[in-house]
């Protein structure tokens, strides 16, 4: 996927401390989902992408700092991803403006990611640390990590889904936290845990375990690797219903968590232990 409009990713950058919002950049989704095979047009799946931001800051009229967390919601329908460093950027220039209320601080963030995203972005802002919800939980489901498998070949093969399916019918989850892949651009390692929720034939749970062992040095942004894996499960074993959620660990004080499934809306998941 060509990333030639990113200006800033991989670069040195100054740290602009005043509001900035042209430091936003996008990309379009259809690059990626056209190396899927994914018609933009018509989704196999609804979803959502969930940024949190726990370094937010501006201030207030009297120019007292305020710090909050923030929730960010881009739906899997807008147009366009927003690249995270240039995100971070663009969160670092809210540090030395002023902003009257944390409802204005809330408009302009919904304003200005929903022109970078080309969709209609929400946003949810945590003033009082302590109304957080921080408890953090196990991976939901079964994790299939404990499998003694050997493994000789880290090249991303979604062929390791052939023939992965019984005749048993089950509805369950497996999840696993052996999830990495590598930025696009810098090929620094994206860290995260996956939670597939299936209904249909009986997965291999091995197979599936190479497969997303197979991610380990494979380059894709964080959204393109979930709605990758999305479209593999869909493709290789044909389940009836299916969602695939990973959360991946924060850099630069942002964490990306990427949600798709063609059955369900939302899938509550607590914050992971690693994150």
């Amino acid at each position: 996927m060509e990333t030639k409009e990113i200006t800033l990713l991989g670069k040195s950058s100054d740290y602009v401390q005043h509001y900035a919002p042209e430091l936003l950049e996008s990309l379009p989704r259809a690059r990626g989902r056209d190396e899927i095979k994914i018609n933009s047009k018509s989704l196999p799946f609804a979803g959502f992408d969930l940024w949190t931001g726990f370094e937010l800051s501006w201030l207030n009229d009297k120019g007292k700092p305020v710090v909050a967390i923030a929730e960010f919601f881009i739906p899997a329908t807008s147009l366009a991803l927003i690249e995270s460093k240039s995100f971070k950027l663009y969160l670092n220039s809210f540090n030395q403006t002023k902003f009257s209320t944390p409802e204005s601080v809330i408009t302009t963030l919904e304003r200005d990611l929903s022109s970078a995203a080309k969709g209609s972005v929400t946003v949810k802002l945590y003033t009082d640390l302590e109304h957080y919800p921080a408890i953090t939980a196990a991976l939901p489901g079964e994790c299939i990590d404990h499998l003694d498998i050997l493994i000789d070949n880290y090249a991303f093969n979604p062929d390791h889904l052939q023939h992965s399916v019984s005749d048993q019918a089950v509805a369950e989850i497996l999840s696993s936290n052996l999830l990495k892949s590598n930025c696009l651009v810098t090929n620094q390692p994206d860290w995260g845990s996956v939670i597939i929720k299936y209904e249909g034939k009986k997965i291999d749970r091995e197979k599936l375990l190479r497969y997303i062992v197979s991610f380990r040095t494979h380059n894709e942004f964080h959204e393109q690797c979930v709605e990758r894996i999305f479209c593999d499960i869909s493709h290789y074993c044909k389940p009836d219903k299916l969602t695939v959620f990973a959360r991946y660990t924060r850099r630069g004080g942002l964490d990306i968590n990427p949600f798709r499934s063609n059955f369900e809306e939302n899938y509550s998941v607590e914050r992971l232990k690693r994150q």
